[in-house]
C-alpha cells in the first residue's frame, strides 16, 4: 500500500519562543539546519501586509538543482500560540513536487516549545510519480524533516553549529558503513564462501578443535555479519557500547593469532587489519557527542487538532 500520509514531525525545543522564531523565519538561519533546502531568498514586500513570498533551490548533485517559490504567513493564536502557514510551488521540470502546502506550529508548554509541522502536497509524472512518491520520496522527505528538527533543537540547546553536526554526522556514516563492510566482508568470504583460502589451516593447527574446524568457522563466519549488522542497526549509546566490544574483540582476535605467526606477515594480516578497525571504533567514540537523529522526533500527530 503506498503511503500518502501528510508528513507531521514533532519535538520539543527547550528554547524561548522568540529564539525559535528567529532561527526558524530567518532565511539563512533556516537555511544551515535544514536538508531540504541549500538556499532559500526572502523576496521584498511591497505591503507589510501581504504574505512573505520566497524563493528556495535544494542541490541535488551533478550540477543539478531544484528550484522553486512560496509565501508565509505567521501569526499569534490563543495562549501564545504561534503558526506559520506555508505554501510552495516548483515549475521545475525534474522536479517530482508541483505544489504543496503546510504549517508550522509552536505551541508554548512548561518543559519548552513544542515545534510540530504538517504538509502535504502534490507529485508529478502520474501513477509513477505517485509511486515514487509513496515508497521512496514521502519516507526521505519525513527522514529529512526530523533530522533537521533534532539539528536544529541541537543547534538551540548546545550551542553545536549545523555545519560541525553535518560533518561529525558524514564521519561517523563512514566509520559506521566501513566496520560493517569489513566485519560482514570477513565472515562472508573467507569463512563461508571460500573456507579453504587459509583460515581453515589455522583452526587445523591448534589442537583439540581440528576435526571440529569447518562447523566452528561457520559459527565464527555468522558471528562476524551479526557483529558488522549491529553496526547498522544499533545508535547512540547502544552503538557506543558495541564500539567498545568491537575494541576488545579485535585485540583478542590479534592476540589469538599467534599460534599460527605466519598470519602475522601476511597481506592484510591481523596487526595491520585489527588497528585500523580499532583506530575507527576509537575515532568515533573520541567523536561521541550527541548527533542529530530523525528518531527523536515524533512522527505521528498526538491531538487530532494537529491534523487541521
Amino acid at each position: 500500500m503506498i503511503n500518502r500520509k501528510p508528513i507531521y514531525v514533532e519535538i520539543l525545543m527547550k528554547v524561548p519562543m522568540e529564539t525559535l522564531w528567529t532561527y526558524t523565519q530567518t532565511p539563512n538561519l533556516h537555511q544551515q539546519w535544514d536538508l531540504r533546502f541549500s538556499e532559500i531568498t526572502y523576496i521584498p514586500k511591497s505591503n507589510e501586509e501581504h504574505p512573505q513570498r520566497f524563493l528556495y533551490k535544494t542541490n541535488i548533485g551533478f550540477g543539478l538543482c531544484i528550484a522553486g517559490e512560496g509565501e508565509s504567513v505567521g501569526n499569534k493564536e490563543k495562549d501564545g500560540i504561534m503558526t506559520s502557514t506555508l505554501k510552495f510551488s516548483s515549475s521545475n521540470p525534474i522536479s517530482l513536487i508541483s505544489e504543496g502546502a503546510g504549517f508550522w506550529r509552536y505551541v508554548p508548554t512548561v518543559d519548552g516549545i513544542r515545534f510540530l509541522t504538517r504538509y502535504d502536497y502534490r507529485t508529478r509524472f502520474g501513477a509513477f510519480g505517485t509511486w515514487i512518491d509513496g515508497f521512496i520520496f514521502r519516507p526521505i522527505m519525513g527522514w529529512a524533516t526530523a533530522w533537521s528538527f533534532d539539528c536544529l533543537r541541537l543547534w538551540l540547546e548546545q550551542g553545536i553549529s549545523p555545519s560541525v553536526l553535518i560533518r561529525r554526522s558524514i564521519s561517523e556514516i563512514l566509520i559506521t558503513t566501513s566496520l560493517f563492510s569489513i566485519w560482514v566482508y570477513q565472515g562472508l568470504v573467507p569463512k563461508l564462501l571460500v573456507p579453504d583460502s587459509g583460515e581453515m589451516d589455522i583452526l587445523r593447527s591448534i589442537e583439540g578443535i581440528a576435526d571440529y574446524g569447518r562447523p566452528l568457522l561457520t559459527l565464527m563466519g555468522l558471528g562476524e555479519i551479526v557483529i558488522g549488522s549491529l553496526f547498522l542497526i544499533f545508535s547512540g549509546k547502544k552503538r557506543r557500547r558495541l564500539h567498545k566490544f568491537n575494541i576488545m574483540v579485535l585485540i583478542l582476535l590479534g592476540l589469538s593469532a599467534a599460534s599460527h605467526p605466519a598470519t602475522y606477515v601476511a597481506p592484510f594480516n591481523p596487526i595491520t587489519l585489527n588497528i585500523a578497525m580499532i583506530a575507527l571504533s576509537i575515532t568515533s567514540l573520541l567523536n561521541a557527542t550527541e548527533l542529530p537523529s530523525a528518531e527523536r522526533c515524533l512522527r505521528n500527530s498526538p491531538e487530532r487538532g494537529n491534523q487541521t
